[in-house]
């Protein structure tokens, strides 16, 4: 049985997430870290914008800065994302592509449907334990594939892969503020009351399906029993390299920087 680095729940700020992101992705294709499976949270509250993404179509910037709230941009694809600190626990899954999908070998042309439907597997035995049964959506040309409970989107993700390594990091929603999210994530000619009225029939949380609170620890334990019976795997607690610790803190300064933020082409 494969034995994966486990990485347990943990929280940092928005640029660090984004830089230990990116620094294991770097110390795994070159082969000095292995598969890893890291679990964090986000304070304070943030929002994500994807690599190709304009933040100014996406984020009402001047609202996220007075409402405290990170701004970043990910080296992975996707849409915008909104990080409550309170209602959400990121997962990031680092992995040799062919690790994850049998078929691929390291010279092979790597299918992303292929690893998001295995990923996916884990994230639905986790809410399975729950108590919270949730369906694969394959997504299409605008989304990326998520879960879904009853059509209700409860867990998406984005990424990217690199010389036959995937960087796959997603959100599992605890609980939902949508006030608080979409007064800083902008929807197409709609306000913000208008946007919670259009989310509310396709956004739910682990608390709404449950009807009672639940500890992000509680989640994050069933989070590793998932991977762990999906992927057939075993997970070794352990933290992050010298080199990997110092990988991040040199690339903490791209994802601070504005030429990222408000033009990935520009860095």
């Amino acid at each position: 049985m494969n034995i994966w680095r486990y990485l347990p729940l943990s929280t940092y700020f928005a640029a660090q997430n984004m830089a230990i992101d990116e620094a294991i992705l770097a110390a795994r294709i070159d082969d000095k870290v292995p598969n890893t499976l890291r679990l964090y949270r986000w304070n304070p509250s943030a929002v994500s914008i994807g690599r190709n993404q304009t933040l100014q179509t996406e984020i009402y910037s001047e609202a996220a800065s007075a409402l405290g709230v990170d701004m970043v941009r990910r080296i992975s694809g996707g849409g915008a994302v909104y990080h409550d600190f309170e209602g959400e626990i990121t997962y990031s899954v680092v992995a040799k592509a062919s690790d994850l999908d049998n078929n691929t070998t390291v010279a092979a042309v790597v299918d992303p449907a292929l690893i998001y439907t295995k990923i996916y597997g884990a994230l639905s035995d986790a809410l399975r334990l729950l108590g919270v049964p949730a369906d694969y959506n394959t997504g299409d040309a605008k989304n990326c594939p998520n879960l879904t409970v009853l059509g209700k989107k409860i867990s998406g993700s984005s990424q990217i892969i690199s010389r036959g390594v995937v960087l796959q990091h997603g959100t599992i929603l605890i609980a939902l503020d949508l006030p608080q999210m979409f007064r800083v994530l902008k929807l197409k000619d709609v306000d913000c009351t208008q946007a919670v009225e259009i989310a509310k029939p396709k956004l739910t949380s682990i608390q709404t399906e449950l009807g009672h609170k639940i500890s992000p620890s509680t989640v994050a334990n069933a989070l590793a029993q998932g991977f762990k019976a999906i992927l057939k795997i075993q997970l070794q607690e352990n933290q992050h390299s010298p080199e990997e610790k110092n990988a991040a803190e040199k690339l903490e300064e791209k994802y601070h920087s504005n030429n990222w933020l408000l033009n990935a082409k520009l860095s």
